[in-house]
């Protein structure tokens, strides 16, 4: 399958392929999950942490593409002693865009934090006051360390993962199905 517009230089919001049948929608990643969920794409790509946030009633979630690999991650000042705040039971002030994981994590660990919601330059929150450690994605730990952060506990890791409309897949199970075993197959391929 080829895109016929470059999507990288398009400014078109749907763009066609070689296949009649197959058309690709350009949306935010965010939004992915819900033009897949409610049917105004059948197929999607999304980031396990928009996943995360989302609710994926209605989803099908069959592959890791294994792509976009990075780590969910809490990271604080480096002068911040994150060891002694968690071991006294203070209560913590979390700066994330991704507040349902963050509530979900420390919750599990039984601690006690304020969750601030943010939606860009994390790494700022700690830096001016704002909150004691912040909770976003982590590749290389470049930008962390740039800004006198270090991460002090991963969450967990991340990576794209195929979904599918589980009513698309059911009604249009001829067409999905195929796509879903070539990208099985390229998978399987990377891993050699």
């Amino acid at each position: 399958m080829v895109a016929l517009d470059d999507p990288e230089t398009s400014r078109k919001l749907i763009i066609t392929t070689n296949r009649p049948d197959v058309r690709l929608i350009m949306v935010r990643a965010a939004d992915v999950p819900t033009y897949v969920q409610y049917g105004a794409a059948d197929m999607g790509v999304a980031g396990k942490d928009v996943l995360l946030e989302h609710d994926t009633s209605g989803l099908y979630l069959p592959l890791d593409l294994q792509i976009a690999d990075c780590r969910m991650m809490v990271a604080v000042r480096n002068d911040f002693d994150y060891a002694a705040t968690v071991f006294q039971g203070a209560r913590l002030r979390v700066a994330t865009k991704y507040v349902k994981t963050a509530r979900d994590h420390f919750a599990a660990k039984g601690m006690h934090v304020d969750l601030i919601k943010l939606y860009g330059s994390m790494e700022l929150a700690p830096l001016v006051g704002l909150a004691d450690a912040i909770v976003d994605l982590v590749s290389t730990g470049s930008t962390l360390k740039a800004n006198n952060l270090r991460a002090v506990e991963e969450i967990m890791p991340i990576s794209a993962r195929l979904i599918v409309n589980q009513a698309a897949l059911k009604l249009k199970y001829q067409a999905i199905q195929p796509l879903l075993e070539t990208f099985r197959l390229a998978i399987q391929k990377k891993n050699g």
